[in-house]
């Protein structure tokens, strides 16, 4: 039997509001990273929010690292304080993705950011966000989209030769829309690969490693509608089975 790569997914923490346990704190992730990684030949892994010290010995077991949605990050990541309109936050998840980040780049295993996990790898990597599409001054499409999840609402348009035109093999992408944060700045280790018809950053990549990738859509939520998500995730797999 050939051995699939074994990709973890971080996960967050949700309370029940419902049930003989309300209040209680349950670790997750929604399945849909779950079927995305396992239908496109890898193994799912759930990684658990935990004490920043263990993110090493984590990513020792594992071949590649998904970052997944979630909680707006904390904006005292880069510099700022908490404005009006900023979301909810989780600190010690903020802190565990920056030592996994940390973690994986040493052993130089890919990695996937989606939604909160690409701006997670700006911000890690010295970047900032608009805390609320809001406070943006340029006109703004929507990027919260009122439709069901595998409906794509917008399109991208792929740098030429970047990470991701290479990986689906097109100029642009239909796709969705869930985060009402935007990357602002982007540093200088990072290429953007990706913008929406307003210049908003949807794709930025490390160029310097064969897979790191950050994409503010959600390509698992897509992978029944649009056949380029799945070459994203393929793309992972592939990469993280060399190791």
């Amino acid at each position: 039997m050939i051995k699939k790569p074994i990709i973890g997914i971080s996960g967050s923490i949700i309370k029940d509001q419902r049930g003989i346990f309300p209040g209680y704190q349950r670790a997750y992730v929604n399945n849909d990273y779950i079927r995305a990684v396992n239908n496109n030949g890898g193994v799912a892994l759930i990684l658990p929010t935990s004490p920043a010290e263990t993110a090493k010995q984590i990513i020792a077991a594992i071949d590649g690292l998904i970052l997944s949605g979630g909680q707006d990050v904390n904006p005292f990541n880069y510099g700022e304080e908490i404005q009006q309109k900023c979301g909810a936050i989780f600190p010690a998840r903020d802190d565990f993705e920056f030592a996994l980040l940390e973690a994986a780049e040493a052993k130089k295993i890919p990695v996937l950011g989606i939604c909160r996990g690409a701006q997670i790898i700006n911000v890690y990597r010295g970047g900032t966000l608009y805390q609320d599409i809001s406070y943006r001054a340029e006109h703004t499409i929507r990027h919260f989209q009122l439709q069901d999840p595998p409906i794509p609402t917008h399109k991208i348009g792929i740098t030429v030769n970047s990470l991701l035109d290479r990986t689906i093999q097109k100029d642009s992408m239909l796709v969705n829309s869930f985060h009402h944060q935007l990357v602002k700045s982007v540093p200088v280790s990072l290429q953007i690969s990706g913008t929406t018809s307003d210049g908003v950053v949807e794709a930025l990549e490390d160029v310097s490693f064969e897979f790191f990738l950050g994409v503010q859509f959600h390509p698992e939520m897509l992978i029944d509608s649009v056949q380029s998500a799945n070459q994203i995730f393929q793309k992972l797999i592939e990469v993280a089975a060399k190791d």
